[in-house]
């Protein structure tokens, strides 16, 4: 099960979801639902396409990294490292869609939190507005600001309420793959050269590593 909000410390499959798109500049969006903790490896596919894979040596429950499963990226791919990936719901444009998490929003977030209280209450909670700003050339030169002073509390209206009626659990959407799914996919990336064509990027691409 996933996570709510305030429980999370903060510190590859598909969805019939939309990802929510980050854009630059003005962002608004409504948290909802369970956040879900993860790690995740970049492995490289077919064309050198960079596939998410999920780091299966940290719990989502705990957010710790207890190696109680054997990480098989780690063994395929020894110089690899994980890195932070937790995702949410949220309501933008009328939809439910998925929101992979920037680190620091989400640190941002938290601590508005501390004051406003949990964003994803359906009564209490608020609208997270935040700004994407561009720092760089680079694609993962980009910068997350909160613009706490727009977050105030506002219960979600009737169609809001209707949209939240039937959240899935985050844990159902992106389901923790076992060790041995997990080991037969890599086997068949190594002896084939490819990933199987169902498999997609679910992440941003300033998510990669550099």
């Amino acid at each position: 099960m996933g996570l709510k909000f305030t429980e999370s410390k903060g510190s590859a499959q598909k969805s019939s979801l939309k990802q929510y798109a980050y854009t630059d500049g003005d962002n608004k969006i409504r948290l909802v639902g369970d956040i879900l903790p993860r790690y995740v490896y970049w492995v490289e596919g077919e064309n050198k396409k960079q596939i998410p894979m999920e780091c299966l040596a940290f719990n989502r429950e705990t957010e710790t990294f207890d190696n109680a499963e054997t990480d098989w990226v780690k063994k395929y791919h020894p110089e690899k490292r994980c890195g932070w990936a937790y995702a949410i719901q949220c309501i933008h444009d009328g939809e439910i869609k998925i929101l992979n998490l920037k680190k620091k929003l989400m640190e941002q977030i938290k601590l508005a939190a501390d004051d406003l209280g949990d964003p994803t209450d359906p009564d209490t909670g608020w609208d997270v507005h935040f700004r994407r700003v561009k720092t760089g050339p680079n694609v993962y030169n980009v910068d997350y600001q909160l613009q706490a002073l727009k977050c105030k509390p506002r219960a979600l209206d009737t169609a809001e309420q209707a949209l939240i009626a039937d959240l899935r659990s985050m844990d159902e959407i992106l389901p923790r793959p076992s060790a041995e799914q997990q080991k037969t996919f890599l086997e068949g990336v190594a002896d084939a050269g490819g990933v199987p064509a169902e498999v997609s990027e679910e992440l941003d691409a300033e998510d990669l590593p550099y």
